[in-house]
């Protein structure tokens, strides 16, 4: 039914007016019918009442002589009087005495139900509805005064219908005319109302397809009405929106600038956890991209304890509305595992338009929202997330420095001052030896001498590290390797590690002393570290010239050992700072600032490592070379972290 009701203004008011015109022509019709037919039934009953009288009083006398011939005569007479179908004369017990049409009179037909209803005395003239054959008028025959038959007179109202239907034609032509003309004044008053809506509606189509087309804006004013009225306020709203847009789109460009740009993670979350929108920079810091986030929960991003975490801390602030700063995550990327993370992370409400907690109300300027009976219209959660990772590893080692600076300087001192009676020590066994002494004292006092000497060594070995040269000189890598292994001398006694020693042809080298100790304290201390068990430490020093450039003469030191050796994972990351296996006492420090150390004097270095699970044995080396006129040079340095297949045969 609905599809049949026009979609548009105008079809709508002819449709309607064509039915409010119907319904009117419909309750006139009606009206003028029944005036008509109330009309036609009073001038019928007024023509049966005077019938049934004629014939009642010329029946009279022909009754009274038992004439029934001259009954019939009669009955023809009235007959043939116009808007008269039929006449019957019966006596008072119904019995038909005469009928009007000669056909019947072998078999005239029987009274009706109705009219054997009427059967009785009828003084005047009585009108009747004779079931479907319509009315009809019976009267008494009096005859000396006394009712003797019945006079019964059938009406013809075949000329009535023909009137009242013509009359019906001409009300049903004129109703048809006025249809005719309501809809054409309809479709007329139709054009011009919705002409300028049509124009409205065009513009709009056209605005929402395209909002920056110009070409069809501002639309013409074609009426003066309210019609016309409504297009200048449309044409003066489409101005509006125009600069609204136009600032909208410079808001919108600086926004989308900021979060694309700024070196810091954007992202923001619906109520499902879902990844809505985030910036590059993230997904960098993620390692993974803008694609893989968006339309996943944070728990399908980080599986585990982190993103339970932040997922938490997300719902929490849908459900109280309020923000959440400088929150601390810790945990482990999918794409780096093994690597622990920290973040800081503010997390704060993004809000509808509705009212919100302590603002105004719409309806009641006076009145605000109360928070706890108005809940806050939160629709998404941003995210402001800082990768402070390096910021904690930077402040940790920033402690570890202090405590180690303190540290050496607390052993510096007590080296300085176990040095002074070092010094009456072993001035008092020189004097004890001037003296005569059996031979056992005397084993006895040169021993005591010796590892008076050893210690002597020790601390001045502890003020070397701590006091450093400030400026490059000749140095023997021989010996900085063999004063470090002094240092080394009491580990490498308990964890009977095995060192060898291969000096070629041992050159000087132009160098910081200080620094070159630090670093083969370094590697050799790591060696140590991953023979715990025992193991065999080799030590190479030799003149060789540089694998990048053959020209370039200078020392090459191998550091070999049979230790547990390093994953291929773990060897990619051994120069990074902070990095470290050993949980409890690695500062992550020591071969970045051996790198640092190595590339300051213009070396290289190479590493092969094989973990403990080769067949073929386990163990690390570490290849260095230094120029002999590395730190006279200007250009940079080159740190590799390559394999090579000669380090092979020295373990």
């Amino acid at each position: 039914m609905l599809r049949l009701i026009p979609r548009t203004i105008r079809g709508q008011l002819i449709l309607g007016t064509a039915l409010l015109q119907c319904l009117l022509v419909a309750a006139v019709f009606g009206y003028v019918y029944h005036q008509e037919r109330d009309s036609l039934r009073h001038r019928t009953a007024d023509r049966l009442t005077y019938q049934v009288h004629v014939l009642s009083s010329a029946a009279a006398a022909e009754v009274k002589d038992q004439h029934l011939a001259h009954l019939q005569t009669v009955l023809d007479d009235v007959v043939a009087e116009p808007a008269i179908r039929a006449a019957r004369i019966t006596d008072l017990s119904g019995n038909t005495l005469a009928y009007s049409d000669e056909i019947e009179r072998e078999g005239y037909p029987p009274l009706s139900a109705a009219e054997r209803r009427q059967l009785g005395l009828h003084p005047t003239a009585t009108i009747f509805e004779n079931g479907g054959a319509g009315m009809m008028a019976v009267q008494d025959i009096d005859v000396d005064n006394s009712p003797a038959a019945l006079a019964w007179i059938y009406p013809d109202t075949s000329e009535d219908q023909v009137d009242l239907s013509s009359l019906l034609r001409s009300a049903l032509m004129f109703a048809l005319l006025a249809i005719a003309a309501n809809a054409l004044f309809s479709l007329v008053l139709a054009r011009s109302v919705t002409r300028p809506l049509r124009g409205l509606l065009r513009g709009t189509k056209l605005l929402i397809r395209d909002p920056e087309r110009s070409d069809v804006f501002p639309l013409k004013v074609r009426s003066l009405n309210e019609a016309g009225e409504l297009t200048r306020s449309f044409n003066t709203m489409v101005g509006a929106l125009k600069e609204q847009r136009a600032g909208l789109n410079e808001t919108l460009a600086l926004l989308d600038s900021m979060l694309a740009n700024a070196p810091i993670g954007f992202a923001f979350f619906d109520r499902k956890m879902r990844y809505v929108r985030m910036n590059q920079f993230l997904a960098e810091m993620d390692h993974l991209s803008i694609g893989h986030h968006l339309g996943r929960t944070v728990q399908e991003i980080f599986p585990g304890s982190l993103g339970s975490e932040m997922a938490a801390t997300i719902e929490h602030v849908f459900n109280t509305g309020a923000p959440a700063r400088d929150v601390e995550l810790h945990g482990e990327l999918p794409t780096m595992p093994g690597n622990p993370r920290m973040w800081l992370t503010s997390l704060y409400p993004v809000r509808t338009d509705g009212d919100r907690p302590g603002e105004p109300r719409c309806d009641d300027p006076q009145r605000t929202v109360d928070a706890a009976i108005q809940p806050p219209m939160v629709r998404w959660v941003g995210a402001v997330i800082v990768d402070a990772t390096d910021r904690k590893l930077s402040e940790e080692l920033l402690r570890r420095t202090e405590k180690l600076a303190a540290t050496g300087q607390l052993a510096a001192s007590i080296a300085h001052e176990i040095n002074n009676p070092l010094e009456a020590v072993t001035n008092l066994l020189y004097l004890l030896h001037q003296q005569p002494l059996d031979s056992d004292s005397r084993y006895y006092a040169d021993m005591a001498q010796q590892e008076i000497a050893r210690v002597s060594h020790i601390t001045q070995q502890t003020l070397r590290f701590y006091r450093q040269s400030s400026s490059p000189a000749a140095t023997s890598p021989a010996d900085l390797l063999d004063s470090v292994l002094g240092l080394h001398q009491g580990r490498l006694n308990s964890t009977n590690v095995k060192v060898v020693r291969r000096y070629r042809d041992p050159a000087e080298l132009l160098a910081f002393s200080g620094e070159m100790r630090q670093l083969f304290a370094n590697l050799v201390g790591n060696a140590l570290d991953a023979m715990p068990q025992g193991g065999r430490l080799l030590l190479t020093v030799r003149t060789s010239r540089s694998w990048n450039q053959p020209a370039v003469s200078g020392v090459r030191i191998t550091v070999a050992d049979t230790g547990c050796g390093m994953t291929e994972a773990v060897r990619r990351r051994i120069f990074e700072p902070f990095f470290t296996t050993k949980e409890l006492t690695g500062t992550g420090l020591g071969l970045w600032i051996s790198s640092e150390i190595i590339a300051k004097h213009q070396g290289t270095v190479r590493v092969r490592s094989r973990p403990a699970d080769n067949s073929s044995g386990s163990g690390t080396v570490f290849m260095l070379f230094f120029p002999f006129n590395g730190l006279a040079e200007q250009a940079g340095a080159s740190v590799g972290n390559r394999n090579f297949a000669s380090a092979e045969d020295e373990l």
